[in-house]
């Protein structure tokens, strides 16, 4: 009997995953394909995320496989400067394949223990007090205390549980493809510009090795989305937006996306979880997708982990829907929002004008921007200091970094009087005295994902605090 059993062994898998082996558990991660995809449609890591792998001591593997931008254009493909003075340490977006980042992820967590078995696909379960009973497609059955789907869009896990998954179905698709052309650099920039001033849902960006990702709208909504479009659909297209097709050639991969818009009504029912796409999809607009599912998993895992181990206070697993459903809601917003300013109809591309005159502002490009790489989430954790519920960002100390001090997934209490004190709480959450001349408050407690769960210098208010997020004080205390 397993403690977690993961379905999807994709970036978010991995990820709740590791988080859960960092503390020991069990667990094993079923994927129903035998081998990696070696196409992606996400592309990159933004700001928030990153920090996720600066914490776990990954940061510098995923900077050295990518590429850092800081460049407009993420909300909607509306131009603008990238804002000065976000709350991040790592105030750019990392340019990766995801196929890269389920590389690193996988390599992470098979460093940690992690099992990852391929070619198995989950196809019933059923629950009970003390666990899950799983039955994959070949007959083979297996038991654990809990198990996270992570299975994507169409998750069986979702759909065994009966959790409803409400939204909008598809209106418009676009196709997707990673091809060769034999098109000039120069005829196929000025193009591309000419098309984008009235379909943003166009383009075609050098990847390397003489290979485009063309993307360009569908002619429809397909009637059966598991048959890939062909090169000739793919060649149709293009004529009928950009008048050439760029001599397009030796695809390595076409796709199509659409989008549909949906949201799990419940994130956990019972000792079953969802997560990533299993729980929410949406538009790829500003590419949040892959970043969510990782926030996702970085939320979860270590609040699993302590339902495993026994110490879990009342509410922590049930924090986990309370806090990533609105983030997922309000993403979803967004990419609604988005979509709209990205029709050619004359309303839409008459809002659109006036959101670009908007953004020219400061606050409102930087409030976008926050929005697309979720340095603007604050959890509402109740009453308090300014900084409660944010995550806080990497910070120098006087003997290193905050993040340098976290790899481990435990809870930290950083204290700058000497004052303080988490004795009772030593098994889980490190005491650091150090002083940083980046924060303006005594003492901070943060929780392992890094958010802020109690900020000043009142030992009491700290005792009421320590409860709440890692359980009752251990007796050895």
């Amino acid at each position: 009997m397993m403690d977690v059993i993961v379905a999807g062994g994709g970036p978010t898998g991995l990820m709740v995953a590791a988080e859960l082996r960092l503390h020991g558990v069990r667990v094993l991660v079923l994927e129903k394909e035998t081998e990696p995809a070696g196409h992606a449609r996400a592309r990159g890591l933004h700001a928030r995320s990153i920090e996720l792998m600066d914490q776990r001591g990954l940061a510098e593997r995923f900077l050295a496989r990518g590429e850092r931008f800081t460049v407009g254009g993420f909300f909607a493909g509306i131009g603008g400067a990238w804002p000065t003075g976000l709350d991040t340490t790592h105030a750019y977006v990392l340019a990766i394949p995801q196929a890269v980042t389920e590389e690193l992820l996988a390599e992470h967590a098979r460093g940690l223990g992690v099992e990852v078995r391929r070619g198995c696909e989950l196809a019933g379960l059923t629950q009970d007090e003390d666990g899950v009973d799983v039955r994959l497609a070949d007959g083979t059955r297996l038991r654990s205390r809990y198990l996270v789907g992570c299975d994507g869009g169409r998750s069986t896990v979702r759909k065994l549980l009966g959790v409803g998954f409400p939204g909008e179905p598809s209106r418009n698709e676009t196709l997707l493809a990673d091809v060769e052309l034999t098109a000039s650099p120069q005829e196929l920039a000025a193009v591309v510009a000419e098309v984008r001033r009235t379909q943003p849902r166009f383009g075609a960006i050098p990847e390397g090795d003489g290979v485009y990702r063309v993307i360009v709208p569908a002619e429809g909504v397909a009637e059966d989305r598991s048959v890939p479009p062909s090169l000739d659909e793919l060649r149709q297209q293009l004529r009928a937006y950009a008048g050439t097709d760029f001599g397009v050639h030796a695809p390595r991969w076409i796709s199509r996306f659409g989008d549909a818009t949906r949201l799990a009504e419940r994130y956990r029912v019972g000792r079953v979880l969802l997560a990533g796409d299993a729980a929410h999809i949406h538009p790829p607009t500003g590419g949040q997708g892959l970043n969510l599912g990782l926030q996702d998993a970085f939320n979860l895992g270590w609040k699993l982990a302590a339902a495993v181990a026994g110490w879990a206070p009342d509410g922590l697993l049930d924090s986990y829907h309370a806090e990533r459903h609105p983030v997922a809601a309000d993403v979803l917003d967004n990419t609604r929002a988005q979509m709209e300013l990205m029709s050619t109809e004359p309303g839409p591309r008459a809002v659109r004008r006036l959101l670009a005159e908007l953004m020219d502002f400061e606050e409102v490009n930087r409030h976008l921007i926050e929005k697309i790489t979720a340095i603007g989430i604050r959890y509402d954790l109740g009453e308090g200091h300014e900084l409660l519920g944010r995550r806080l960002r990497d910070v120098r100390l006087k003997r290193g970094r905050l993040y340098g001090l976290m790899h481990r997934g435990r809870g930290l209490l950083l204290d700058r009087t000497g004052r303080l004190s988490a004795a009772g709480w030593a098994d889980r959450v490190d005491h650091v005295v150090d002083v940083s001349g980046e924060l303006d408050v005594p003492g901070v407690l943060l929780r392992p994902d890094g958010h802020v769960a109690w900020a000043g210098e009142d030992q009491r208010e700290l005792l009421g605090a320590l409860p709440r997020w890692f359980g009752a004080a251990s007796a050895r205390a």
